[in-house]
Formats: C-alpha cells, sequence, structure tokens
C-alpha cells in the first residue's frame, strides 16, 4: 500500500493532509484507540475537526481513495 499511499500524498498534498501513525510509538496509541484502529493496514478519512469521513482496512485501490477525495468538499 505504501506506494499508492505516497502516490495520493504526491498527488493531494495541496488539497489534504497525510499524517502516518506508528503502530509502536506509545504516543499513538490514544488516537489509535479513539479513531477505532483495528490493523494494519487502517486508513482513516478525517474532517478538520477530526470526525471520520470514511475509513479503509487491507488493500485499498487507488481510485476508492480517490473517489472519496473527490466527495471532499473545499
Amino acid at each position: 500500500m505504501a506506494p499508492i499511499v505516497h502516490g495520493l500524498e504526491a498527488k493531494y498534498s495541496n488539497r489534504i493532509k497525510f499524517i502516518y501513525l506508528d503502530i509502536d510509538d506509545p504516543a499513538n496509541q490514544q488516537a489509535m484507540k479513539d479513531l477505532g484502529y483495528i490493523g494494519r493496514p487502517h486508513f482513516f478519512l478525517l474532517d478538520t475537526d477530526g470526525n471520520v469521513l470514511g475509513q479503509w482496512l487491507g488493500y485499498v485501490p487507488v481510485e476508492d481513495f480517490e473517489i472519496a477525495f473527490a466527495q471532499i468538499k473545499e
């Protein structure tokens, strides 16, 4: 998934902030709990208030992300 996510970040970084959480870092445990993190890979699309707009677990085709990104109002 890394090549897909990094490609999306390069394409959408002017509109979307990409944040990566290290599951082994204890400082991230609360954020993962709050989001309902299940397992790797687990992706969340949040609005500016931190509300979950979408989430994906496992392999995700790039088109699925792009459809969700297109629905974000600027």
